[in-house]
């Protein structure tokens, strides 16, 4: 088989709140995001947030040899679910770490609606999971944004 046709396996997806998270762990999840986001986006702001801390905030990320190298954080807004703080470390992209994220967040959420606010390059990429602009794009740390929404489901 050449290698062009060889089946990646499905990421392993691991999800815990705070409370489950080794320290080792939530150490590198933030270190994750502030290499992509703060170095390498070159975006300073305040990552930590208090957010991470809520006892319905779902951490979710992929390993390779141990170590974190694509995490997403789902969010409770009480109306719906918010993904946020997608990354991946340069070395694993475009193997399907984010959708895979994407995918379980989605499954986490269930009937809920989901919403995000998308980097504005990524619009289509979000589009092929159902999510739809929600509102007037705008600029953080300056980088286009696109408000994102997926709609709840009815049961």
């Amino acid at each position: 088989m050449t290698r062009s046709s060889e089946v990646r396996p499905e990421p392993q997806v691991r999800v815990a709140g705070f409370a489950d998270l080794d320290a080792e762990t939530a150490y590198r999840l933030w270190a994750l995001r502030s290499e992509v986001f703060v170095v390498e986006q070159d975006c300073p702001y305040l990552d930590l947030d208090g957010r991470d801390l809520e006892p319905l905030t779902r951490h979710l990320w992929v390993e390779d040899d141990g170590r974190p190298v694509a995490t997403l954080r789902l969010l409770d807004d009480g109306e719906a679910l918010r993904i946020g703080r997608v990354a991946t470390v340069a070395p694993a992209r475009r193997q399907g770490l984010a959708a895979a994220l994407v995918q379980v967040a989605l499954d986490l959420a269930g009937e809920r609606a989901v919403v995000l606010d998308a980097q504005s390059h990524l619009v289509d990429w979000y589009a092929a999971f159902g999510f739809a602009p929600s509102g007037r794009g705008f600029v953080e740390d300056g980088i286009p944004h696109t408000p994102m929404l997926r709609p709840g489901r009815a049961s």
